[in-house]
């Protein structure tokens, strides 16, 4: 005799099982010794990524594309970047997210002499940065170019003049590869510059040091940063046509968490992606989150494939029509719940995905 279908725990026939929702339940007072201001609220958005607040921006068209993504990272969440854009622009805006604030800069942008003004124009517009270093074609420093030196420069002759022309040439205010950062403030600081070069042993270009990126560290200490001191970023990705050129593109400019994004992550193909992901060389090194499921059963066979954490949600959101379209979904609360079974176990940690109207929902959620 076959099983009555369930949410996937034990409980007997397709009713056996009270399914709640936010607004069915609150939290119970009790006794406490905390400060609020005190409160630590830091957590795992993956196995290996954490985060200050546990506060991710959802991937939609909508809602988050790279200035999105700074700001929740700058405060110690997340963005995942929306895939409804071509695969370049995607990949672009990962790169202006991880361009946007560095400790040190691996591999600035640059531009050459014989550039123009207006597309000296354009590229810092494209990246909202002040001025560029200017380098020749072995990547020797030739100069800078920042905006006080365009402050006398008139509109109408960008498209005339050359970088050349107006740029500050060597020899300039520089540092060596490896220098601590106490020392590079020291520079910034005594030379009144706002941009440090850092060039190797023959005078190429390695590095660069802002004084912009100071201030943000002391603006936003809960920064949600990676290893070089880089904002962090995730981007979401589908599991079929382009998809895997996609990812390569996303990896290549340095996205930190991949989201394999669909409605129903209980899916074969949704499954065969998340063990791709982590067993290629080339995309093992990135975290993965996988979703949206919202029975133990889908939690666990995301588990088993390998994500890094498991999100929840299937027709929860305000502007969500998977329930009303199709009369699937699990009520919220009680999907969390599920989830959390196969994902606690395993160290996998759970995103709750939709259906938050107030901030108490947020605490329920938790």
């Amino acid at each position: 005799m076959s099983r009555e279908p369930s949410l996937g725990s034990d409980a007997p026939g397709p009713f056996g099982q009270i399914g709640l929702t936010y607004d069915d339940v609150l939290l119970l007072p009790g006794e406490t010794d905390v400060i609020p201001s005190e409160v630590d609220t830091s957590t795992r958005l993956t196995r290996e990524i954490n985060l200050r607040i546990p506060l991710v921006s959802a991937a939609m068209d909508t809602v988050t594309e790279a200035r999105m993504a700074i700001a929740m990272a700058r405060q110690g969440g997340i963005g995942i970047l929306h895939r409804n854009l071509s695969i370049e622009d995607q990949a672009h805006q990962v790169d202006i997210v991880k361009r946007s604030e560095s400790g040190m800069i691996t591999d600035p942008l640059t531009i050459g002499p014989d550039a123009t003004l207006t597309e000296l124009d354009e590229l810092c517009g494209r990246y909202r940065v002040s001025g560029l270093p200017v380098v020749d074609s072995s990547q020797h420093l030739i100069g800078i170019i920042t905006n006080r030196d365009l402050r006398f420069v008139r509109p109408d002759d960008f498209d005339r003049l050359s970088v050349r022309d107006v740029m500050t040439p060597q020899p300039l205010v520089t540092g060596p590869v490896g220098i601590e950062r106490e020392e590079a403030a020291a520079l910034l600081a005594k030379h009144k510059v706002e941009k440090l070069p850092l060039l190797d042993d023959d005078g190429r270009l390695a590095g660069l040091i802002t004084v912009k990126d100071f201030v943000k560290s002391e603006q936003y200490p809960l920064s949600t940063k990676d290893s070089e001191g880089r904002l962090m970023v995730g981007a979401a990705v589908g599991f079929f046509g382009d998809a895997w050129d996609r990812v390569l593109a996303l990896v290549e400019a340095g996205v930190d968490v991949l989201v394999v994004d669909t409605a129903n992550g209980h899916a074969r193909l949704m499954l065969d992606m998340v063990r791709r992901l982590k067993t290629d060389p080339a995309t093992q090194h990135v975290q993965v989150i996988g979703g949206n499921i919202a029975t133990r059963e889908g939690a666990q066979a995301l588990v088993d494939a390998g994500v890094d954490a498991v999100k929840v949600g299937v027709g929860p959101g305000s502007i969500c029509t998977t329930r009303v379209v199709a009369g699937v979904g699990v009520p919220q609360v009680t999907a969390i719940y599920e989830a959390s079974l196969a994902a606690k176990p395993a160290g996998v940690p759970v995103i709750g995905d939709g259906g938050l109207q107030y901030s108490g929902d947020i605490a329920k959620a938790l």
